[in-house]
C-alpha cells in the first residue's frame, strides 16, 4: 500500500515537472530587435559587406560572429523571462544563413523554429527576417514588400516583412520594417521615412477592407520617433491609447517615451526608433489581448554600458567606429506579450 502510494506521488511530481503552466500556455511573447550588423565573414561581390570580413577594416571573425550570437541569444531568452520567444522579428541581418546560425548554434535549437527571410536591394546588405516557434505558431502566409521610389530622388531600401498566422487559435497579421536610415540627414532623407509610411499604410488599408477587425501588429526600427508625421498624419498611428476609429492604429512606443526610455541613444538623449504599433481590437479584448503592463523595452544591465561622455548609459555596441567592442547592439529590443483567453 505504501509503495503503490509512492509510486503515484513521484509520478505526479514528475507530472508537474514537466508540465507548462496555463499561464504560459495561454501567454505569447514577440519581440522586435535590431541586431546591428549581424554579418557572416565572407564576402559577398554583390553587396559593400568588405570591412565584416577578417581582412576588413572591422577584422569581422568566426570567433566575434559567435560571441554575437550568444549575447543576442541571452538577449532573447532574457526578454522571454527565461522562456524562448514565439515571434521574432529581427533587422540588419545579413542572409538567411545567419539566421540559421543564430538558431543552430544556441540554445535556441531546443524549440522548433521557423525562418521567413527574404534577400533585399540594401546596398549593404542588410535585411529583416522573422523567427516563429512552429510548436506554437501556425503560419498562414508571408509576403515581402519592396521599399522604393523610382521617381525623383530614386532610392531602394528593405522590404517589408508582412507574416499571417494563428496565434492562440486566432489569425494575426506582423509586419516587420526597417525603414531609411537619417544617414545624409534627417531633413534630406525624411521622405525616404514617408514613402515608407505611405507603402506600409497602402497594406494596412488592404487588410482592413477585407477585415475590419483585422489583428495587426507593427513593429521595427523606423528610425523616427513617434511624433513623427510618418506616424501620426500618414499611417495614422496615434499615442496609446489612440481613439475609437477602427481604421486608426495605436503607438504602444508613446507610454515608453513617456517614461523617459528609449532604444537607441545620440549625444546623450535617448530616442524611441523600434517601435510597436498594433490595432485596437488587441487592446483590452479578448480572445487576445496585449498585456500593456508587460510590454517596453529591454534595457537590461548586460545590454548597457556607461556614457563617460554624456553621463548615464549607452547601448553596449559590438564596434565603437572601426574598434572591436565587445557588445551586441546599438539598439534594444521591445517587447510585447499577449495573453490568449477564450
Amino acid at each position: 500500500m505504501f509503495h503503490s502510494f509512492k509510486l503515484i506521488l513521484i509520478f505526479v511530481l514528475v507530472l508537474q515537472s514537466t508540465t507548462v503552466p496555463v499561464t504560459a500556455q495561454n501567454k505569447y511573447t514577440i519581440i522586435f530587435y535590431n541586431v546591428e550588423n549581424l554579418f557572416d565573414t565572407r564576402d559577398d561581390p554583390l553587396t559593400s559587406d568588405e570591412e565584416f570580413t577578417p581582412s576588413g577594416e572591422r577584422h569581422w571573425t568566426r570567433q566575434r560572429f559567435e560571441d554575437k550570437l550568444k549575447m543576442i541569444y541571452k538577449t532573447l531568452i532574457t526578454a522571454g523571462k527565461g522562456e524562448f520567444p514565439d515571434i521574432i522579428g529581427v533587422a540588419e541581418v545579413e542572409n538567411r544563413w545567419v539566421v540559421e546560425q543564430l538558431i543552430n548554434q544556441t540554445p535556441l535549437n531546443k524549440v522548433p523554429y521557423g525562418i521567413i527571410h527574404k534577400e533585399s536591394p540594401d546596398p549593404r546588405g542588410i535585411d529583416v527576417a522573422l523567427l516563429y516557434r512552429k510548436d506554437r505558431i501556425n503560419p498562414i502566409d508571408f509576403s515581402f514588400i519592396p521599399v522604393a521610389n523610382y521617381g525623383e530622388n530614386p532610392f531602394q531600401s528593405r522590404d517589408i516583412l508582412l507574416f499571417t498566422a494563428q496565434l492562440g487559435g486566432e489569425q494575426i497579421h506582423c509586419f516587420v520594417n526597417h525603414w531609411p536610415s537619417r544617414s545624409g540627414g534627417y531633413v534630406e532623407t525624411r521622405e525616404k521615412r514617408n514613402i515608407a509610411a505611405r507603402i506600409l499604410r497602402y497594406h494596412v488599408d488592404s487588410l482592413l477592407s477585407k477585415d475590419l477587425e483585422a489583428r495587426i501588429i507593427i513593429m521595427g526600427d523606423f528610425n523616427a520617433t513617434s511624433n513623427e508625421k510618418c506616424f501620426t498624419s500618414i499611417l495614422k498611428a496615434l499615442p496609446y491609447p489612440g481613439n475609437n476609429k477602427s481604421t486608426f492604429l495605436v503607438n504602444l512606443s508613446t507610454r515608453w517615451t513617456n517614461r523617459a526610455q528609449g532604444t537607441i541613444r545620440n549625444a546623450g538623449q535617448w530616442e524611441v526608433f523600434d517601435q510597436i504599433i498594433c490595432t485596437r481590437n488587441l487592446l483590452n479584448n479578448k480572445p487576445l489581448n496585449i498585456l500593456t503592463n508587460e510590454s517596453g523595452i529591454g534595457n537590461f544591465n548586460f545590454l548597457l554600458e556607461p556614457d563617460h561622455t554624456y553621463l548615464g548609459n549607452k547601448p553596449f555596441r559590438t564596434y565603437m567606429g572601426p574598434v572591436y567592442h565587445g557588445g551586441v547592439s546599438d539598439h534594444l529590443p521591445v517587447i510585447i506579450n499577449i495573453s490568449a483567453d477564450k
